[in-house]
């Protein structure tokens, strides 16, 4: 059985009302599923993507501080910062500089977008199995941490029916080198793991906030042209 410590169960009590309001508030149906949102407008479908990006990578925020809180000594908090560990979707052809991001067009917005959700599914989920094997792991982080890979898989669907919509391009599929993404197969030392869990997961965080991003700046455009029609 896994012992919490009092402070934990107390954190937990406190944040876990927020989370559960935001898993209820995802999707077109209360199961936060995109698979009937085509039949609403393409700016509706737009706003409520946005809206799941935004708790996704809120959610994912709160967990890489609690992850850090929990099993990362103080000492090590400058290690995190520097360049030892490589994030997984480094070699994906997603814009980083802000004149890159205002050249490409809107069609590879959304690909870029489909491409950082698809990539990061396997690992989020392989994390689950990681954490499970931790001493003490708080169930808020576990919780939190599965909150976000099933609702990711949710953003898949959502982006999905938005291509289908916007582009008229029927389902698109994006393809990214599976041997690129970090594993967690096998079992280095202890605290080398440690810290490979905590940079997939900061990681993570800073590509959900470019998933937001691009979100954002698409409806943005998408408000522009309406206006501008």
């Amino acid at each position: 059985t896994r012992l919490i410590k009092m402070d934990q169960s107390v954190w937990a009590l406190v944040l876990w009302p927020s989370l559960l309001t935001a898993s209820t508030m995802l999707g077109c149906r209360d199961d936060g599923s995109f698979s009937r949102s085509t039949s609403i407008s393409q700016e509706k479908l737009l706003e409520r993507v946005i809206h799941h990006a935004e708790l996704i990578y809120r959610v994912s925020e709160e967990s890489c501080t609690l992850f850090e809180e929990m099993f990362i000594p103080f000492p090590m908090h400058l290690q995190t910062n520097q360049a030892a560990y490589t994030c997984i979707t480094k070699t994906l052809p997603i814009p980083s500089s802000r004149s890159e991001i205002q050249q490409i067009s809107d069609k590879w917005l959304l690909h870029s977008v489909l491409m950082l959700v698809q990539s990061w599914i396997e690992p989020l989920i392989n994390l689950q199995t990681t954490l499970d094997r931790y001493d003490n792991a708080p169930e808020m982080l576990i919780n939190k941490t599965k909150w976000v890979s099933e609702k990711l898989i949710s953003l898949e669907q959502g982006v999905m029916v938005l291509i289908k919509k916007m582009l008229e391009e029927g389902m698109l599929t994006t393809d990214y080198n599976d041997e690129d993404v970090f594993q967690h197969g096998a079992q280095p030392e202890m605290m080398d793991s440690v810290m490979r869990d905590y940079n997939l997961l900061s990681c993570f965080t800073k590509d959900a906030h470019k998933m937001e991003a691009f979100l954002k700046l698409l409806k943005y455009r998408q408000t522009d042209k309406y206006n501008c029609a």
